[in-house]
């Protein structure tokens, strides 16, 4: 039997363990594909097409926003970042699943594009604010007004939680790792993923 890939959202405010888990997942399953964004930034010393952007021109990066080529896409500091739609159909129709570590405006446009019945969405919470404000200050990368920005966007993306369809409380990375991997395990068991599940019963005269 076969199955139709997934489209695995992670979503969660900085410091609550997003990219750790995303990175986790991908180590665990290797038939896992990381989605890769386009971007109108030209390519930094080392970054290779297709591996770590796709490098395109605003010209070709409108035009594909507006054949309806980008399942999200944002503007961030004049610069366009979206995951085009093409690879991901390609990872769906091979059964395998492609991760996205997005905000939750992207989020919300990929599970409103023509592919979001493919998707499972996962919002990670943080135990507690303090905790979360601790684990900014603990990775010494930023300044103190740089933490309380995070800390206050991280208020606003909390506040769309409910849009999820699974909600995690990262207490502790190792148990939130065993319960993300369960509910991946299970979505790709959902009968309307078993693209030749008809076929089989029909051969056991079902």
């Amino acid at each position: 039997m076969t199955r139709s890939g997934l489209l695995i959202i992670l979503s969660s405010p900085s410091g609550a363990g997003k990219s750790t888990l995303a990175r986790r997942l991908m180590a665990w399953d290797e038939t896992l594909r990381f989605s890769v964004s386009a971007t109108t930034r030209p390519p930094r010393e080392g970054e290779i097409e297709g591996k770590h952007y796709y490098f395109r021109t605003r010209p070709e990066f409108q035009a594909l926003i507006e054949n309806d080529q980008m399942l999200e896409h944002a503007e961030v500091f004049g610069n366009l970042y979206g995951s085009p739609r093409e690879p991901v159909e390609l990872a769906i129709r091979e059964g395998r699943d492609t991760l996205f570590d997005v905000d939750w405006q992207g989020g919300q446009q990929i599970r409103n594009s023509p592919l979001g019945q493919q998707v499972v969405s996962v919002f990670i919470l943080p135990p507690s604010m303090t905790e979360l404000e601790r684990r900014l200050i603990s990775r010494a990368q930023d300044a103190p007004e740089v933490i309380a920005l995070r800390m206050q966007k991280s208020r606003d993306e909390i506040s769309h939680w409910a849009e999820y369809d699974y909600v995690l409380v990262n207490r502790e990375i190792d148990g939130c790792f065993d319960e993300l991997r369960t509910i991946i395990r299970a979505e790709r068991m959902r009968r309307e993923r078993q693209t030749g599940l008809a076929g089989f019963v029909k051969q056991l005269g079902g």
